[in-house]
């Protein structure tokens, strides 16, 4: 599982020109589901996703406080991209991205265990055309990855 964390004071997704989520500060995360993934991944990274200290405490700018110290809200984007790779070739092979069927559950699922947490959580729509504004805050970009243990 692969993820783009980017600190946010707003972010929104549209779909067919309508904004069907929106959050203020928060974190805007772009998931990617691999092929391997299993509930252990999920829980994983949605722990890390709400525990990571990536807010300031006010003074200094510091990292020292988690979305969920401060209240954030969540904007949760399925991006199966994240798994393109680009080794061989001009056009990016998507082989260890899961296939829709089983990305879309264990997405939910994620989604779920982040709104487990009691923050506010939006979402896009799995595998529509989406347009994302963000407003990254700092500017704050983390690349987070769990592999599948095998």
């Amino acid at each position: 599982m692969r993820i783009v964390i980017q600190r946010v004071s707003s972010s929104q997704v549209t779909v067919e020109g309508e904004v069907i989520g929106k959050i203020g500060r928060g974190l805007n995360l772009l998931v990617g589901i691999a092929d391997t993934d299993t509930e252990v991944e999920l829980e994983w990274m949605a722990r890390k996703c709400l525990e990571l200290r990536l807010f300031p405490d006010g003074e200094g700018g510091r990292f020292d406080r988690s979305v969920q110290e401060i209240g954030g809200e969540l904007l949760v984007i399925s991006q199966f991209t994240l798994y393109g790779d680009c080794r061989k070739g001009r056009r990016p092979s998507f082989d260890r991205a899961a296939i829709p069927n089983s990305a879309e559950a264990l997405y939910e699922r994620f989604v779920s265990l982040l709104r487990s947490s009691g923050l506010r959580v939006e979402t896009g729509k799995f595998g529509a055309m989406m347009q994302v504004a963000i407003a990254n805050d700092g500017p704050v970009t983390i690349f987070l990855e769990k592999e599948a243990e095998r």
